[in-house]
Protein backbone atom coordinates (compact mmCIF):
# COMPACT_ATOMS: atom_id res chain seq x y z
CA UNK A 1 0.00 0.00 0.00
CA UNK A 2 0.92 3.33 -1.09
CA UNK A 3 1.78 5.67 2.01
CA UNK A 4 -0.75 8.13 3.16
CA UNK A 5 -1.11 11.29 0.79
CA UNK A 6 0.37 14.68 2.04
CA UNK A 7 -2.32 16.78 0.26
CA UNK A 8 -5.12 16.21 -2.04
CA UNK A 9 -7.38 18.78 -3.99
CA UNK A 10 -6.79 19.26 -7.74
CA UNK A 11 -4.76 19.40 -10.49
CA UNK A 12 -5.25 22.38 -13.38
CA UNK A 13 -4.07 23.57 -16.63
CA UNK A 14 -6.28 26.39 -17.58
CA UNK A 15 -9.94 24.77 -17.81
CA UNK A 16 -8.69 21.19 -17.85
CA UNK A 17 -9.03 19.62 -13.88
CA UNK A 18 -8.47 16.65 -12.30
CA UNK A 19 -8.27 15.29 -8.57
CA UNK A 20 -4.74 14.65 -7.27
CA UNK A 21 -3.04 13.29 -4.38
CA UNK A 22 0.65 13.95 -3.57
CA UNK A 23 2.52 11.49 -1.75
CA UNK A 24 6.37 12.21 -0.14
CA UNK A 25 8.57 10.61 -2.80
CA UNK A 26 11.23 10.00 0.01
CA UNK A 27 12.02 9.20 3.64
CA UNK A 28 14.24 8.97 6.51
CA UNK A 29 12.15 6.50 8.60
CA UNK A 30 14.33 3.81 7.89
CA UNK A 31 17.67 5.41 9.23
CA UNK A 32 18.93 4.38 12.37
CA UNK A 33 17.52 6.81 15.19
CA UNK A 34 18.09 7.40 18.74
CA UNK A 35 15.99 8.17 21.98
CA UNK A 36 17.32 10.08 24.70
CA UNK A 37 18.03 8.57 27.95
CA UNK A 38 18.10 9.68 31.49
CA UNK A 39 21.47 8.65 32.19
CA UNK A 40 21.10 7.74 36.04
CA UNK A 41 17.60 5.63 35.46
CA UNK A 42 18.10 4.75 31.54
CA UNK A 43 14.47 5.64 31.24
CA UNK A 44 13.34 7.58 28.51
CA UNK A 45 13.27 12.04 28.34
CA UNK A 46 9.83 13.00 27.88
CA UNK A 47 9.23 16.90 27.16
CA UNK A 48 6.32 18.86 27.87
CA UNK A 49 5.11 22.35 26.83
CA UNK A 50 5.38 24.94 29.80
CA UNK A 51 4.55 28.54 30.19
CA UNK A 52 7.69 30.13 29.75
CA UNK A 53 6.86 32.56 33.08
CA UNK A 54 5.07 30.06 35.83
CA UNK A 55 6.46 26.77 34.66
CA UNK A 56 3.41 25.41 34.40
CA UNK A 57 2.31 22.65 32.01
CA UNK A 58 0.17 23.90 29.03
CA UNK A 59 -2.19 21.56 27.21
CA UNK A 60 -2.60 21.52 23.21
CA UNK A 61 -6.22 23.08 23.25
CA UNK A 62 -4.60 26.34 25.42
CA UNK A 63 -1.87 27.53 22.84
CA UNK A 64 -2.45 29.43 20.66
CA UNK A 65 -0.01 31.11 17.59
CA UNK A 66 1.45 34.73 18.02
CA UNK A 67 3.86 36.86 16.36
CA UNK A 68 6.18 38.57 18.67
CA UNK A 69 6.10 42.61 17.70
CA UNK A 70 9.07 43.13 20.42
CA UNK A 71 10.54 41.82 23.59
CA UNK A 72 7.38 40.03 25.65
CA UNK A 73 4.83 42.09 23.00
CA UNK A 74 2.55 39.59 21.01
CA UNK A 75 0.19 39.57 18.53
CA UNK A 76 -2.57 36.11 18.94
CA UNK A 77 -3.82 34.72 15.41
CA UNK A 78 -6.88 32.59 15.83
CA UNK A 79 -6.95 29.24 13.86
CA UNK A 80 -9.96 30.91 12.04
CA UNK A 81 -8.35 34.37 11.29
CA UNK A 82 -5.61 32.04 9.06
CA UNK A 83 -8.60 29.70 7.72
CA UNK A 84 -10.25 33.54 6.77
CA UNK A 85 -7.02 34.17 4.54
CA UNK A 86 -6.55 30.64 2.88
CA UNK A 87 -6.01 30.75 -0.98
CA UNK A 88 -6.92 28.85 -3.57
CA UNK A 89 -3.91 26.68 -3.98
CA UNK A 90 -4.96 24.99 -0.52
CA UNK A 91 -7.09 23.04 -2.65
CA UNK A 92 -5.97 23.26 -6.45
CA UNK A 93 -2.34 23.32 -8.05
CA UNK A 94 -2.83 26.01 -10.82
CA UNK A 95 -0.19 25.29 -13.20
CA UNK A 96 0.78 29.08 -14.11
CA UNK A 97 3.90 28.58 -16.93
CA UNK A 98 6.16 26.44 -18.21
CA UNK A 99 10.00 26.85 -17.71
CA UNK A 100 13.23 24.82 -18.86
CA UNK A 101 14.57 22.93 -16.20
CA UNK A 102 17.81 24.38 -17.17
CA UNK A 103 16.29 27.59 -15.89
CA UNK A 104 15.83 26.39 -12.56
CA UNK A 105 19.05 27.21 -9.67
CA UNK A 106 19.36 23.68 -8.17
CA UNK A 107 19.52 26.13 -5.09
CA UNK A 108 15.53 26.37 -4.75
CA UNK A 109 14.78 22.76 -4.53
CA UNK A 110 13.90 21.29 -1.60
CA UNK A 111 12.02 18.13 -1.73
CA UNK A 112 10.30 15.87 -4.33
CA UNK A 113 6.19 14.51 -4.05
CA UNK A 114 4.77 11.96 -6.02
CA UNK A 115 1.27 12.84 -7.84
CA UNK A 116 -1.16 10.60 -8.94
CA UNK A 117 -4.87 10.96 -9.55
CA UNK A 118 -7.29 10.15 -6.46
CA UNK A 119 -10.00 7.81 -6.80
CA UNK A 120 -11.18 6.37 -10.33
CA UNK A 121 -12.09 9.72 -12.15
CA UNK A 122 -9.96 12.18 -13.62
CA UNK A 123 -7.61 9.70 -15.25
CA UNK A 124 -8.51 11.05 -18.93
CA UNK A 125 -7.53 14.74 -17.69
CA UNK A 126 -4.25 13.81 -16.09
CA UNK A 127 -3.24 11.84 -18.84
CA UNK A 128 -3.64 15.20 -20.88
CA UNK A 129 -1.73 17.30 -18.49
CA UNK A 130 0.95 14.66 -17.78
CA UNK A 131 1.48 14.02 -21.56
CA UNK A 132 1.56 17.83 -22.14
CA UNK A 133 4.07 18.36 -20.08
CA UNK A 134 6.11 15.79 -21.25
CA UNK A 135 5.66 15.95 -25.05
CA UNK A 136 6.68 20.22 -24.48
CA UNK A 137 9.98 18.99 -22.61
CA UNK A 138 8.76 21.76 -19.92
CA UNK A 139 8.61 21.99 -16.04
CA UNK A 140 4.92 23.01 -14.99
CA UNK A 141 5.27 25.68 -12.25
CA UNK A 142 2.45 26.05 -10.01
CA UNK A 143 1.57 26.62 -6.64
CA UNK A 144 0.14 24.72 -3.35
CA UNK A 145 -0.32 25.22 0.11
CA UNK A 146 1.37 22.74 2.39
CA UNK A 147 1.58 22.96 6.34
CA UNK A 148 -0.75 26.01 6.11
CA UNK A 149 2.20 27.83 4.00
CA UNK A 150 2.06 28.51 0.30
CA UNK A 151 4.90 26.86 -1.88
CA UNK A 152 5.95 27.16 -5.51
CA UNK A 153 5.91 23.27 -7.24
CA UNK A 154 7.72 22.33 -10.44
CA UNK A 155 5.84 19.43 -12.27
CA UNK A 156 7.66 16.79 -14.37
CA UNK A 157 6.29 13.49 -16.01
CA UNK A 158 7.49 10.62 -14.39
CA UNK A 159 6.52 6.96 -16.34
CA UNK A 160 2.64 7.57 -15.53
CA UNK A 161 2.27 10.11 -12.52
CA UNK A 162 4.15 13.12 -11.95
CA UNK A 163 6.94 14.46 -9.88
CA UNK A 164 6.13 17.70 -8.23
CA UNK A 165 9.08 19.16 -6.38
CA UNK A 166 8.67 22.56 -4.02
CA UNK A 167 10.81 25.30 -4.59
CA UNK A 168 12.03 28.03 -2.30
CA UNK A 169 11.33 31.75 -2.52
CA UNK A 170 14.22 34.21 -3.42
CA UNK A 171 14.60 35.69 0.28
CA UNK A 172 15.04 31.98 1.43
CA UNK A 173 18.01 31.66 -0.64
CA UNK A 174 21.74 33.19 0.40
CA UNK A 175 23.54 35.14 -2.07
CA UNK A 176 26.98 33.32 -2.74
CA UNK A 177 28.83 36.93 -2.86
CA UNK A 178 28.94 36.70 1.02
CA UNK A 179 30.73 33.72 0.86
CA UNK A 180 32.49 33.46 -2.32
CA UNK A 181 34.27 37.51 -1.89
CA UNK A 182 37.14 35.81 -0.41
CA UNK A 183 38.22 33.24 -2.34
CA UNK A 184 41.70 34.00 -4.14
CA UNK A 185 41.89 34.56 -7.61
CA UNK A 186 44.33 31.85 -8.70
CA UNK A 187 45.58 31.02 -12.38
CA UNK A 188 45.27 27.60 -12.79
CA UNK A 189 47.95 26.26 -15.97
CA UNK A 190 47.39 24.32 -18.71
CA UNK A 191 49.23 21.40 -17.17
CA UNK A 192 47.42 21.23 -14.03
CA UNK A 193 43.46 21.31 -15.83
CA UNK A 194 45.38 18.51 -18.28
CA UNK A 195 45.85 16.81 -15.45
CA UNK A 196 42.86 17.09 -13.35
CA UNK A 197 40.62 16.26 -16.98
CA UNK A 198 42.20 12.99 -17.11
CA UNK A 199 41.35 12.17 -13.94
CA UNK A 200 37.77 13.30 -14.15
CA UNK A 201 37.77 10.43 -17.40
CA UNK A 202 39.30 8.07 -15.60
CA UNK A 203 36.40 8.67 -12.94
CA UNK A 204 33.46 8.97 -15.48
CA UNK A 205 30.62 6.83 -14.98
CA UNK A 206 26.85 6.80 -15.17
CA UNK A 207 24.91 8.43 -11.84
CA UNK A 208 23.72 4.85 -10.75
CA UNK A 209 21.98 5.79 -7.06
CA UNK A 210 21.74 1.86 -5.82
CA UNK A 211 25.53 1.48 -5.95
CA UNK A 212 25.79 3.95 -2.99
CA UNK A 213 25.97 3.29 0.66
CA UNK A 214 25.44 5.31 3.73
CA UNK A 215 28.58 4.46 5.53
CA UNK A 216 27.64 6.21 8.52
CA UNK A 217 24.37 4.17 8.82
CA UNK A 218 26.69 0.86 8.27
CA UNK A 219 28.60 2.25 10.96
CA UNK A 220 25.95 2.94 13.38
CA UNK A 221 24.74 -0.46 12.69
CA UNK A 222 27.52 -2.64 13.58
CA UNK A 223 28.68 -0.38 16.59
CA UNK A 224 24.93 -1.23 18.08
CA UNK A 225 25.48 -4.98 16.91
CA UNK A 226 28.58 -4.88 18.92
CA UNK A 227 27.66 -3.16 21.75
CA UNK A 228 24.37 -6.06 21.82
CA UNK A 229 26.45 -9.09 21.52
CA UNK A 230 28.66 -7.74 24.87
CA UNK A 231 32.14 -6.78 23.01
CA UNK A 232 34.62 -4.24 24.41
CA UNK A 233 34.28 -0.77 21.63
CA UNK A 234 37.59 0.55 21.65
CA UNK A 235 38.26 4.32 19.29
CA UNK A 236 40.17 3.16 15.78
CA UNK A 237 42.62 4.99 14.51
CA UNK A 238 41.85 7.81 11.99
CA UNK A 239 43.60 8.56 8.89
CA UNK A 240 45.60 11.97 9.23
CA UNK A 241 45.32 14.70 6.70
CA UNK A 242 47.96 15.52 4.82
CA UNK A 243 49.40 19.28 2.87
CA UNK A 244 49.96 18.90 -0.41
CA UNK A 245 52.96 21.14 -0.79
CA UNK A 246 53.34 20.05 -4.79
CA UNK A 247 50.14 20.18 -6.56
CA UNK A 248 51.28 19.27 -10.22
CA UNK A 249 52.78 15.99 -8.27
CA UNK A 250 49.84 15.30 -6.35
CA UNK A 251 48.10 15.53 -9.35
CA UNK A 252 50.18 13.30 -11.48
CA UNK A 253 50.49 10.88 -8.50
CA UNK A 254 46.09 10.80 -8.73
CA UNK A 255 46.12 9.76 -12.29
CA UNK A 256 49.14 7.09 -11.25
CA UNK A 257 46.38 5.90 -8.34
CA UNK A 258 43.10 5.91 -10.74
CA UNK A 259 45.16 3.97 -13.61
CA UNK A 260 45.98 1.79 -11.14
CA UNK A 261 42.25 0.67 -9.85
CA UNK A 262 41.51 -0.02 -13.47
CA UNK A 263 44.61 -2.58 -13.85
CA UNK A 264 44.41 -3.76 -10.42
CA UNK A 265 47.50 -2.29 -9.52
CA UNK A 266 47.27 0.37 -7.79
CA UNK A 267 50.40 3.03 -7.79
CA UNK A 268 52.43 2.96 -4.20
CA UNK A 269 51.48 5.75 -1.43
CA UNK A 270 54.12 8.45 -1.04
CA UNK A 271 54.12 6.85 2.68
CA UNK A 272 53.82 3.31 3.85
CA UNK A 273 50.69 2.45 5.59
CA UNK A 274 47.80 0.11 5.48
CA UNK A 275 45.88 -0.87 2.66
CA UNK A 276 42.70 1.24 2.08
CA UNK A 277 39.65 -1.53 2.43
CA UNK A 278 38.02 -1.48 -0.67
CA UNK A 279 34.12 -0.54 -0.67
CA UNK A 280 31.51 -2.55 -0.14
CA UNK A 281 29.05 -2.48 -2.01
CA UNK A 282 25.90 -1.28 -1.22
CA UNK A 283 22.79 -3.52 -0.94
CA UNK A 284 19.35 -2.70 -2.07
CA UNK A 285 17.96 -1.71 0.77
CA UNK A 286 20.32 -0.55 2.89
CA UNK A 287 18.16 -1.16 6.03
CA UNK A 288 18.79 -4.83 5.72
CA UNK A 289 22.19 -4.78 6.38
CA UNK A 290 21.47 -5.30 10.54
CA UNK A 291 23.37 -8.54 10.94
CA UNK A 292 22.30 -10.97 13.55
CA UNK A 293 24.06 -11.80 16.97
CA UNK A 294 26.88 -14.43 16.19
CA UNK A 295 26.04 -17.64 17.45
CA UNK A 296 22.36 -16.84 17.08
CA UNK A 297 20.53 -18.74 13.95
CA UNK A 298 17.92 -16.31 12.23
CA UNK A 299 14.86 -17.60 10.31
CA UNK A 300 15.80 -17.88 6.28
CA UNK A 301 12.32 -15.45 6.12
CA UNK A 302 13.46 -12.86 8.18
CA UNK A 303 16.95 -12.37 6.29
CA UNK A 304 15.05 -11.91 2.70
CA UNK A 305 11.81 -10.78 3.62
CA UNK A 306 12.06 -6.65 3.33
CA UNK A 307 10.52 -4.63 5.82
CA UNK A 308 6.99 -3.02 4.50
CA UNK A 309 7.44 0.15 3.23
CA UNK A 310 7.70 2.93 5.32
CA UNK A 311 7.88 0.39 8.89
CA UNK A 312 10.27 1.99 10.99
CA UNK A 313 13.11 -0.13 12.54
CA UNK A 314 12.88 0.80 16.04
CA UNK A 315 16.15 -0.71 17.26
CA UNK A 316 19.00 -2.49 15.58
Amino acid sequence: MAPRANWKGFLRLSLVTCPVALYPATSESEKISFNQLNRQTGHRIKYVKVDAETGDEVTNEDIVKGYELEKGQYIEVSKEELEEIALESTRTIEIDEFVARSDIDPRYLIRPYYIRPDGKVGHDAFAVIRETIREMDKVAIGRVVLTNREHIIALEPMDKGLVGTLLRYPYEVRSETEYFDEIQDVKVTKDMLDLARHIVNQKAGRFEPERFEDHYETALIELINEKRAGKVIRPKERPKGENVVDLMEALRRSVGKEAGKETGKEAAPAKAGKPAKKPRKAAAGQKEMLMPIAGKKQPKEAAVKKPAAGARRKSA
